[in-house]
C-alpha cells in the first residue's frame, strides 16, 4: 500500500462524512417540531399566546437549563426530564376528567375494559395533536386546557416552594409571567412526545420517545429495524478489521531506544516556561472540578445540603452541577492547549518574536473566561440579571457542556484561535523542511487547526434558536470536539512525542496515526447524530447515527494491541524508566476507552436501547468513564510528560503518583460498578415495565434499594477523590527546590534554544 493512500482515504472521509452530517442538519431544520403561534381552545379560549413557548425556553435556559432535570433525555438525572413529567400527568389528569365524566370517582377505580376505552380515547386526542398548518395554531380540548391549568398550579409551587427530592431550592423561580411561560414550554416538548408527525401515523415528533403506554408511546419500527442493522454492522466492522490487520500487518513503530535520553540537558524557551504554569492552573481546576462533583453527587440523596449543611441557599444543585461539567472540559482542554504550546518551539527550533508574550497572554485570557463564566452563570440562576439579552451573554446558556454565555463562548473561540496562531508559528520552521517527521507533523498541525474551529459550532445556536437545531449544535461541540478531535489531537501529540523520544520509528508510525484515524472518524463525525435520535429529528437520523455510531467501537476492539506497545515502552530499562508514569497514565487510556467509550458507549447507542435509556444513571455510567477514563486521563498522561521532559535531570518521589494513578483508576471503576451502573440497569428496567416517567420520579429513586446504591458511589467517589489530591500533591512538590539526580560522563552538551531538536 501506498504510503499516500491513508491519507487520502482521511480526506475522503472527512469531506464525505461532513457532507453527510450538514445533510442531516439540514433535514433536522426541515422537520423539527413547529412551535405553535398560540395554543387555545375549540371555544377560542387561550392558554398561550405567541411567542410564550420560546419565551418559556428562554426561562428555562437562564435557571440553569439542562442542569435542572432534562428536556427530551438530554440534562441532570437528580429532578425529572420534564417532557416525560408533563406528559405523564398531563395524561393522567385528563384520564380521571374522563372517568369524573362517565360517572366514576377516578381513571383507577374504573374495570380494566372501561380503562382501555378511555386509553384509546386520549391517544386519538393527543397524537392528533391539533396543528393547523395554515394558522400555526394549536387547538386543544377542554380536557387537555384543563391539565395544562392544573399543571401550571403544579409547576409555579414546585419552583416557588422548591422540592428536596428534586434538588431545586426555594425561589428557583417565582415571577408568575415567567412560570406561565416555562410551563407553556413543558407543554410543547411534550405536545410534539406525543403528536404524530404529518403523514408518519403512529410516530411522533421524537420518534415515540418518551416511553409512555398512556398515549400509545412505544419503541417505533425503525428503532427496533436500526438497532438490528447496527449489531450487524458492528460485527462486519470487527470482521473486516480482524481481516485487514491479518492481511496487511502494520510495520513495526517501536525502536531500540537510544543510550541518553534525547531530552536530558534539555534549555526550555521562554514561552515554554510560561506553559508549565498552565499545568498549576490544570491541578486548581481539577481540584475545584472534583470538590463539586462530590457536591453535586452528595445533593443526588440529600437533595437541599452537605451533612446538614443548606448549602442549596448560596450554591445550589444546579450551579454545582454545572461548574463540575465545565470544570472538567476547561481543564482538560487547558492540559492538551498547554501540550500544544509547550511542543510547538521544540518542533520548530525556538520561540518565534513575541511568543512569551503570546502565551502569557492565552493564560491570562483562559483565567477571565473560566472565573467569567462561572460568576456568570451564579448570577443567572439566582436572578441577578436584570433582563435576557444580559443573561444570553454573560449568564448560563442552559446547554450542557456549553453552559457558558455568548460573550465567554466568543471569548474561548477567540483564545482557541490565538493558540493555534502561537502553535503554527512556532512550528513553520519545521514544516517547511521536510524530514522523516514531516508527516506527524502535518497531522499535528491539522489537529491543531480543528480544535481551534470546531469550538466555532457552540455559536451556532442564538438567542431564540428552535431547541432541535440548539441540540445539533450542541452536539457538534461535546461528540465532534470533545470526543473527536481532541482526541486525535492528543493521539499525535504522544506519537511525536515518543518519535521525538526515539521510542518510535516516525514513517510507520504516521501511517499508523493516519489509519487509526480514518478508522475513528469514519464513524465518529456522522456518529454524532446518535445523540439526536429524539431531539425533534426525523427517523432517518437514527438510521445515520445507529449505523455510523456503531463503527465508532470498531477500532476499539483493537485497543489491546496500543495498550500493549505502551506497556513495553514503559518496561525499557534505562532513561526510559523517567517517562513510564506518562506511559502508564496512557495505558490507562486505552484501559478506559474500551471500557467507558466501547463497551458502555455501545450498551447506550442502539436506538432501542437508548429509548429506554436516555437520560437515565447510564448516561452518565458512559459520561465518567469516557470523559474522565479517556481524556482526563490524556489530559493528565500529557501534562506529565511536558513536565517530565522539561527537566529530564529531576529525581521524581513517584510514590504519591502511584498512589494516585491506582487510587483514581480504581475509584472510578468502583463510582462505576457499585453505583452508576445497577441504578442505571434498574432505572431501564422500571422504564420498559411502567414508564419513562416512573424510571426517573422519586417514587422509584427514593425506594430503599435506589437509595443504598446511591450513597454507595460515595466509596468510589471517596477512594477517586484521594487519588484526586493526591496527584495535585505530587504536581505541587515539582514546584518545590528540585533535587538534582547523580548526572554522568556521558550527559551531551545543552541544546541552546529548543527542548528537543
Amino acid at each position: 500500500m501506498s504510503w499516500n493512500t491513508p491519507w487520502k482515504a482521511l480526506a475522503f472521509i472527512f469531506i464525505a462524512s461532513f457532507a453527510i452530517l450538514l445533510y442531516a442538519g439540514r433535514r433536522i431544520e426541515r422537520d423539527a417540531p413547529p412551535i405553535p403561534s398560540r395554543v387555545a381552545t375549540a371555544d377560542g379560549a387561550v392558554l398561550i399566546g405567541p411567542g410564550e413557548i420560546a419565551a418559556g425556553q428562554n426561562v428555562w435556559q437562564a435557571m440553569g437549563g439542562m442542569e435542572v432535570g432534562s428536556i427530551w433525555g438530554h440534562g441532570s438525572y437528580v429532578a425529572p426530564d420534564w417532557t416525560a413529567d408533563y406528559l405523564h400527568r398531563e395524561s393522567t389528569l385528563t384520564l380521571d376528567q374522563y372517568a369524573r365524566a362517565a360517572g366514576a370517582a377516578s381513571y383507577a377505580a374504573m374495570p380494566e375494559e372501561t380503562r382501555a376505552a378511555l386509553r384509546a380515547r386520549l391517544q386519538r386526542a393527543t397524537r392528533a395533536g391539533g396543528y393547523d398548518p395554515a394558522t400555526g395554531a394549536v387547538t386543544v380540548t377542554a380536557e387537555r386546557a384543563a391539565a395544562f391549568r392544573a399543571l401550571e398550579a403544579y409547576y409555579g409551587d414546585l419552583f416557588r416552594r422548591g422540592r428536596r427530592e428534586f434538588a431545586i431550592p426555594a425561589g428557583a423561580q417565582s415571577d408568575a409571567r415567567k412560570l406561565h411561560q416555562l410551563t407553556a414550554f413543558f407543554f410543547w416538548t411534550s405536545w410534539a412526545a406525543g403528536t404524530d408527525r404529518p403523514a408518519q401515523p403512529g410516530v411522533s415528533y421524537t420518534n415515540n420517545w418518551p416511553h409512555e403506554p398512556l398515549v400509545g408511546n412505544t419503541v417505533t419500527g425503525d428503532a427496533v429495524l436500526w438497532t438490528g442493522v447496527s449489531i450487524i454492522v458492528l460485527l462486519a466492522g470487527i470482521a473486516g478489521m480482524v481481516w485487514w490487520r491479518a492481511a496487511r500487518p502494520n510495520p513495526p513503530t517501536l525502536k531500540e531506544p537510544s543510550a541518553d535520553d534525547p531530552l536530558l540537558n534539555a534549555k526550555l524557551t521562554p514561552s515554554q516556561r510560561v506553559a508549565l504554569g498552565y499545568f498549576g492552573v490544570v491541578a486548581a481546576l481539577f481540584l475545584v472540578q472534583i470538590a463539586m462533583g462530590i457536591v453535586t453527587a452528595h445533593f443526588g440523596v440529600e437533595g437541599d445540603g452537605l451533612y446538614g449543611i443548606p448549602l442549596s441557599r448560596w450554591l445550589p444543585y444546579v450551579i454545582t452541577r454545572t461548574w463540575h461539567t465545565q470544570l472538567g472540559i476547561f481543564w482538560i482542554a487547558t492540559a492538551w492547549l498547554a501540550a500544544g504550546l509547550f511542543i510547538a518551539p521544540s518542533i520548530g527550533g525556538g520561540d518565534p518574536p513575541h511568543q512569551r508574550l503570546g502565551v502569557s497572554v492565552l493564560l491570562g485570557a483562559l483565567v477571565v473566561v473560566v472565573a467569567g463564566s462561572m460568576a456568570g452563570q451564579w448570577l443567572s440562576v439566582m436572578h441577578r440579571f436584570t433582563n435576557d439579552t444580559t443573561r444570553f451573554y454573560f449568564g448560563h446558556s442552559g446547554y450542557e457542556y456549553i453552559d457558558l454565555g455568548r460573550a465567554f463562548q466568543i471569548g474561548l473561540f477567540a483564545g482557541l484561535l490565538l493558540w493555534v496562531s502561537l502553535v503554527l508559528r512556532a512550528v513553520l520552521p519545521a514544516l517547511r523542511r521536510r524530514d522523516e517527521s514531516h508527516g506527524l507533523l502535518l497531522l499535528f498541525v491539522l489537529s491543531a487547526l480543528a480544535i481551534a474551529g470546531f469550538y466555532g459550532a457552540a455559536l451556532g445556536y442564538g438567542h431564540h434558536t428552535h431547541l432541535s437545531i440548539a441540540e445539533y449544535w450542541r452536539w457538534w461541540v461535546v461528540h465532534l470536539w470533545v470526543e473527536g478531535f481532541f482526541e486525535v489531537f492528543a493521539t499525535v501529540v504522544f506519537a511525536f512525542l515518543f518519535a521525538r523520544l526515539g521510542l518510535l520509528e516516525p514513517k510507520s508510525t504516521e501511517r499508523a496515526v493516519v489509519v487509526s484515524s480514518a478508522v475513528f472518524l469514519s464513524g465518529g463525525i456522522v456518529g454524532t447524530l446518535h445523540h439526536l435520535y429524539f431531539s425533534g429529528s426525523p427517523s432517518m437520523i437514527a438510521s445515520l447515527g445507529s449505523v455510523f455510531s456503531a463503527l465508532e467501537v470498531v477500532p476499539l476492539v483493537f485497543i489491546g494491541y496500543e495498550a500493549w506497545d505502551h506497556l513495553r515502552l514503559s518496561r525499557q530499562d534505562g532513561w526510559v524508566r523517567k517517562y513510564r508514569y506518562p506511559i502508564y497514565f496512557f495505558v490507562a487510556v486505552a484501559f478506559w476507552n474500551a471500557i467507558g467509550a466501547g463497551l458502555f458507549g455501545f450498551m447506550i447507542n442502539p436506538p432501542v436501547a437508548l429509548y429506554f435509556m436516555q437520560g437515565l444513571n447510564t448516561t452518565p455510567l458512559h459520561g465518567h468513564a469516557a470523559l474522565f477514563g479517556v481524556y482526563g486521563m490524556l489530559g493528565l498522561a500529557l501534562m506529565l510528560f511536558c513536565v517530565r521532559a522539561a527537566d529530564a535531570e529531576r529525581a521524581w518521589d513517584e510514590r504519591p503518583l502511584a498512589l494516585s494513578f491506582w487510587l483514581m483508576n480504581v475509584g472510578l471503576a468502583l463510582m462505576c460498578l457499585l453505583s452508576l451502573l445497577p441504578v442505571g440497569l434498574l432505572q431501564t428496567r422500571a422504564s420498559v415495565e411502567v414508564g419513562y416517567w416512573y424510571a426517573r420520579s422519586p417514587e422509584f429513586m427514593q425506594t430503599p434499594t435506589m437509595s443504598t446504591l446511591r450513597w454507595m458511589r460515595a466509596i468510589g467517589d471517596t477512594i477517586f477523590g484521594l487519588g484526586a489530591v493526591a496527584f495535585v500533591y505530587f504536581a505541587a512538590t515539582l514546584l518545590r527546590r528540585r533535587k538534582v539526580a547523580p548526572t554522568i560522563a556521558t550527559i551531551p552538551a545543552p541544546v541552546p534554544v529548543a527542548l528537543a531538536r
